[in-house]
């Protein structure tokens, strides 16, 4: 008989601190953050402005390094990587999402998408095929050609979903991605990150402020003062 394997942690942040500054005057923005967030989980992250779940997100999308402490992505010690392999490692395994889309005007959806690609060296024909397949799984393969001035707000949206899974990326950081929508386009969103979690097994983190959002999440985590909130930590709002 096979035994289930239990999920791996994909994300490990042990006593992770950020602060600038020394002395009086230094500012603490994480506050030793112990979290781990296993592959194929859907998180939602919440708190007040200023609890440190931007930071949080910046340390997990490799934007950023920790000042004491450790992040772990896949086992491997972010903090001992260099810039180039920090791009590398947020290039190939991980994908961003915006609360304001990040499109560029006056290039189609379909030349969004590839853009990834592009970094990546992907010849042009394998490109657009790849980009075509992403627009087509968020329901757009009919506006390919359309520049994001001639497409909805929740199409916008739909177009960067596209560009941040066209990749197939083992984590997702989804940032307020229905801040800038209206309820039923919230919700057209929400319904596809979470068939991409549920189908693809994508590891998704998503910050937000809106509880119903945060519903579609497996697992909620709130911040508050550069510390997960004990209380709030891994209950749905």
């Amino acid at each position: 008989m096979k035994i289930p394997q239990s999920p791996s942690p994909v994300i490990e942040l042990k006593g992770t601190k950020k602060y600038y500054g020394e002395g009086d005057a230094t500012a603490y923005a994480l506050r030793g953050v112990d979290l781990t967030i296993y592959e194929g989980e859907f998180v939602a992250i919440m708190g007040p402005s200023g609890s440190g779940k931007s930071t949080a997100m910046n340390i997990i999308g490799c934007l950023d390094v920790p000042t004491e402490g450790h992040y772990l992505f896949e086992g491997i010690d972010v903090g001992i990587l260099s810039r180039d392999q920090r791009a590398l490692l947020r290039r190939n395994y991980i994908g961003f999402i915006f609360q304001g889309f990040n499109l560029l005007g006056k290039t189609s959806a379909v030349e969004n998408v590839e853009l990834p690609l592009l970094y990546r060296g992907v010849p042009a024909h394998e490109r657009r095929t790849m980009a075509m397949a992403a627009l087509q799984s968020v329901g757009l393969g009919n506006v390919a050609h359309h520049t994001p001035g001639e497409l909805s707000g929740g199409q916008q949206q739909r177009v960067a979903i596209a560009r941040a899974i066209v990749t197939d990326p083992l984590v997702l950081l989804a940032d307020e991605p229905t801040g800038n929508l209206d309820t039923a386009k919230s919700i057209e969103v929400m319904e596809l990150l979470k068939s991409f979690n549920l189908e693809k097994k994508i590891t998704i983190i998503m910050v937000t402020h809106e509880n119903d959002m945060a519903r579609y999440a497996s697992r909620t985590i709130h911040f508050r003062d550069g510390q997960i909130d004990p209380a709030g930590d891994g209950s749905h709002p």
